[in-house]
């Protein structure tokens, strides 16, 4: 039985299906993402979504969708789907899908009276193209198949509304035709591995809702372009193969592309093999370096999560070469910054004051994924001079005050994670000791000097560097361990944050921590109580008065929502790694509970991914982007950890 599988029953349901997504990428920035109807529910979704540098830095739809319809007998049947105002659906195809499966490639079985047809896809590796392909499994008579592309042309982000500013030329080309509806877009190829007959016949289908926009309180009504269609008869047993592109394909090479394609994919067997597929898909190759998507659909490169999620979507999955490369592109772009301030075209935020702190954390999992020697050779270097970079205050908005600890000016700019803002002004606006970055200041130091402590000739920096770490110890346990026995979120001269937030598993997750494992086992203690949830920790405690569990409403409220209450599964792996310092091997039954409950998302919200965040209450329902990088990264990260474990307590039982 495949895992990631749907039956007719569910299929037909929208209420069910409908909510289910599914996500291709190209590892080059282009993306295919929709409904497992094949409904389109957000501006976001289309078939074929690229980046386009050449205008922006932004994703725009191009071939928004294919309506295929099977003509038997002089009689068409629309295997499409679509919503209108009123919550009409029209037409009707998903009646005709008997299963959709997504083992290795997006499959789709309709049947439609004696016609089954399967539908597969596959968007290529680092090519704007996908390739759809078409088999006739079953047929009684003649059959023909007719597809209608409906066009956007925008950005991914906006809508479309009929206009009389388009191009509706349309060329012929080598089975199929190309367009081009706006100056400054690239022409789209629509294509056929076998010859096809096009017929002109433009007109704008209006009116068409995304209903997730419309739930978010956004503009959701969007008109789009059919330039007209193309009709090709198809024998039992024969496949067609369509292809979408921005440039001209030779048809009779589809066939062998779309098999070469499918060798380079994942199964999705298991849990964690769909997070791997998952994490693949971040991947982001220019020429100027290998990167990491924060998420899909409407997130680009950012520092911060592309530190947090190096790991899980690397090493945690057995590609240490990725590693190296992402790593060695993001230290030149963040070393550019530091030293001559010029911000890298791509990584967004990496003027951030944590971004050094993170990058070193980064490099530290590399030393728990193979050794001290082998880390120390490869980024030994770069370790110490962010740590001297911290201390001579080139960090901008980082200062190193004299009892060790660092403090960043967060009060009108959001410099954290918890970063929503109304009209550029921080809603939790944490300034002057911040708990993680303190805490992975500490973690900094000692990381540091274990990678030297055995060298010769380092010994008086060795000393120099623990009379520092002993210092940010005593200062931090002075400035943020209250009488309550947990951590303050954040100190600004005589105030005192005493909110309960997940930054306290990071500052007893890291690998050093100020804390002894009692005090750990205490602050442990309080994020299982008031912050644990199936599905990561809550981003605040349901006892705060702002509590607000649910990332919903238009804008603002979503703003105002996002840091108050839904969790975030990327914080689960800080939980994990506190909690196996403070229980050991005896943690190990606990931890593999609690990732059931990320294991059961793989089959809801985007299927074989993780959403940005999941309500704070029950029924934790995933929010925000339908993909998102250091959530995946960081459940194989704790996958890996688990697993290491296992063979821990193997070893021992033996």
């Amino acid at each position: 039985m495949s895992y990631l599988k749907f039956d007719k029953n569910l299929m037909i349901n929208l209420e069910q299906s409908l909510p289910k997504e599914m996500l291709r990428t190209n590892k080059s920035g282009a993306y295919h993402c929709t409904t497992i109807v094949g409904c389109n529910t957000r501006k976001q979704h289309g078939l074929l979504v690229i980046p386009i540098p050449e205008m922006d830095d932004k994703a725009h739809v191009l071939l928004s969708s294919l309506d295929e319809s099977v003509i038997q007998h002089g009689a068409s049947f629309n295997l499409g789907l679509h919503q209108y105002g009123d919550n009409v659906f029209s037409p009707n195809g998903h009646k005709y899908i008997r299963e959709f499966n997504c083992e290795n490639v997006p499959v789709m079985t309709f049947r439609v009276g004696g016609v089954v047809l399967t539908k597969e896809k596959v968007f290529i590796s680092h090519e704007n193209r996908i390739l759809i392909k078409y088999t006739l499994v079953e047929a009684h008579s003649p059959t023909t198949l007719r597809f209608r592309p409906m066009l956007a042309f925008r950005n991914a982000n906006d809508l479309c509304v009929e206009n009389d500013a388009i191009n509706k030329d349309v060329r012929l080309t080598h089975n199929g035709v190309s367009t081009c509806l706006y100056s400054g877009y690239p022409e789209l190829f629509m294509q056929f591995s076998k010859p096809v007959e096009w017929i002109n016949e433009g007109h704008w289908y209006k009116g068409i809702e995304y209903t997730k926009d419309k739930v978010r309180g956004i503009p959701y009504k969007e008109d789009l372009w059919v330039p007209g269609y193309f009709e090709l008869p198809i024998k039992k047993g024969e496949s067609i193969i369509f292809s979408a592109s921005t440039y001209e394909c030779v048809p009779k090479k589809f066939e062998k592309t779309y098999d070469g394609e499918l060798t380079t994919r994942t199964c999705r067997t298991s849990f964690f093999n769909c997070l791997k597929n998952s994490a693949k898909q971040f991947y982001l190759k220019k020429d100027s370096g290998t990167y990491i998507m924060a998420g899909y659909p409407w997130y680009n490169v950012r520092a911060r999560d592309e530190l947090i999620s190096l790991p899980g979507c690397t090493l945690a999955i057995n590609h240490e070469e990725d590693y190296f490369e992402i790593l060695d592109t993001f230290l030149s772009a963040l070393f550019r910054f530091i030293d001559k301030g010029e911000k890298d075209p791509t990584i967004g935020e990496i003027d951030l004051p944590d971004i050094p702190l993170w990058t070193i954390w980064a490099i530290q999992q590399f030393r728990r994924h193979t050794d001290s020697n082998e880390c120390r050779k490869r980024y030994g270097a770069s370790v110490r001079r962010l740590v001297e970079d911290i201390r001579s205050e080139k960090i901008r908005n980082l200062k190193l005050n004299h009892n060790g600890l660092v403090s960043s000016n967060g009060q009108n700019t959001p410099v954290t994670w918890l970063s929503a803002s109304i009209n550029g002004q921080p809603i939790i606006p944490r300034t002057g000791y911040i708990l993680e970055f303190n805490a992975l200041w500490y973690n900094a130091v000692k990381f540091l000097i274990s990678l030297y402590e055995n060298e010769k000739g380092e010994e008086a920096y060795v000393a120099s560097l623990a009379s520092l770490a002993e210092k940010i110890k005593l200062s931090f346990l002075d400035t943020f361990l209250n009488d309550y026995g947990y951590l303050y979120d954040y100190v600004n001269g005589s105030y005192t944050d005493l909110q309960v937030r997940p930054n306290l598993a990071i500052a007893i997750g890291l690998e050093y921590s100020p804390l002894d494992r009692r005090q750990r086992k205490g602050v442990l203690d309080l994020c299982t109580r008031e912050l644990l949830t199936p599905k990561g920790l809550r981003s605040l405690s349901p006892k705060s008065f702002a509590y607000n569990p649910t990332y919903v409403g238009n804008p603002t409220e979503r703003e105002y929502a996002v840091h108050l209450g839904p969790a975030r599964p990327w914080l689960f792996g800080f939980y994990a790694d506190a909690y196996f310092k403070v229980f050991g091997l005896s943690g190990l039954s606990f931890i593999e509970r609690m990732l059931i409950g990320y294991e059961d998302e793989m089959t809801e919200g985007c299927i074989g991914s993780l959403s940005e965040m999941y309500d704070g209450n029950p029924p934790y329902t995933g929010r925000g982007a339908v993909s998102t990088a250091k959530n995946v990264g960081e459940i194989l990260r704790t996958i890996k950890t688990v697993k290491q474990m296992t063979k821990l307590l193997t070893a021992q039982s033996e």
